[in-house]
């Protein structure tokens, strides 16, 4: 009689157990391509989205690392969560990850999910210009606080040094700052991010065109959005015709068909004076910094390397805060908390 390899014959049975329960494996699961179906196709259903994607990436790892703490609604802590920021406001494309969590299973981190999400995001809003490489393997974190995220965030009323100390301590150079800006060339902003810039253009001035055509279309947007803190498009490239004609604007090197698009337009409005957060002017004051944006204005092709080898940096940077980490069965609680 044949001797059985007991061991492979438990091995053969734990997989046929694991399958049968539906245990998903890597191999079961195309990574990579499922996260790049959902993207496209929600960006596609709401161009939105992928603005909101790349921040993500930005608020998750800025605060403690890559580690999915902003997609939390309750931890062991309690429910006073990075969401509920300050420095949070707007933040979405929480549903998307939710359902890109719910294809690819328990094995797959929500930390991946967002890094994964932003990166596609990138490339398809770039229209495949940035283009980069992420490592997987992060886990999910069990701390998420609204007093450490507006403690850690930038916020868009900074000065210029306060920006260059604010990325200093992530070991973040001046020249990464003004390449992470650029995202600004996409996504909304609500009018509290704003609007000391229209209170105060004496601090931070603000082109008077842009001023007066901002300040009409926000009473629009306020009666159309019916809420007294409306979003405006970041960039002015995005808005109408005609707001652009009472502006002022300058289309001059800028695709102004390219609606929506992740590109190096943001710096052809900063460097004339029509964009919204006090935060990208005063980089405006800095030789050192405004020269980097007269660069990047002029040469597309190095703001989309520059942007994704930041990119890149910004999705490695390690975990702090906590001792423990899991990778969550729901993105937007512990597994501690399931069924809180």
């Amino acid at each position: 009689m044949a001797k059985v390899n007991t061991g492979a014959a438990l091995l053969s049975l734990c997989l046929l157990l694991a399958c049968s329960a539906g245990g998903t494996t890597a191999a079961d699961v195309d990574v990579e391509g499922t996260v790049r179906t959902e993207v496209e196709n929600a960006i596609k259903s709401n161009p939105g989205v992928g603005a909101a994607l790349i921040r993500l990436v930005f608020h998750d790892c800025w605060v403690n690392g890559c580690d999915g703490s902003v997609l939390l609604d309750q931890t062991p802590s309690g429910s006073n969560t990075e969401k509920k920021a300050i420095n949070n406001i707007g933040l979405d494309g929480f549903s998307l990850v939710d359902t890109i969590k719910s294809k690819l299973g328990n094995n797959f981190s929500c930390a991946d999910i967002v890094v994964f999400a932003g990166r596609d995001a990138a490339r398809y809003l770039s229209g495949g210009k940035i283009a980069y490489s992420v490592p997987s393997g992060r886990k999910d974190g069990i701390v998420s606080s609204a007093a450490a995220a507006d403690a850690i965030l930038p916020q868009s009323t900074f000065e210029f040094q306060q920006l260059k100390d604010n990325f200093a301590k992530k070991n973040f150079t001046q020249e990464e700052l003004v390449i992470l800006s650029g995202a600004h060339s996409i996504g909304v902003s609500h009018l509290s991010s704003f609007q000391d810039r229209l209170n105060d253009t004496t601090a931070t001035p603000i082109n008077d065109s842009y001023k007066q055509a901002l300040v009409a279309d926000i009473e629009a947007q306020k009666n159309s959005q019916n809420t007294q803190d409306p979003i405006e498009k970041n960039n002015i490239r995005d808005m109408s015709l005609k707001f652009q004609n009472d502006s002022g604007y300058d289309t001059t090197g800028v695709n102004t068909a390219a609606k929506g698009a992740l590109d190096n337009s943001y710096y052809h409005a900063n460097l004339q004076n029509r964009v919204l957060f006090k935060s990208d002017w005063v980089m405006r004051t800095d030789i050192k910094a405004g020269g980097d944006m007269a660069e990047y204005m002029n040469n597309a092709t190095k703001w989309n390397n520059d942007f994704a080898a930041t990119m890149v940096k910004l999705s490695k940077l390690l975990v702090e805060g906590s001792t423990h980490y899991e990778i969550r069965k729901n993105c937007r609680v512990t597994n501690q908390n399931q069924g809180f």
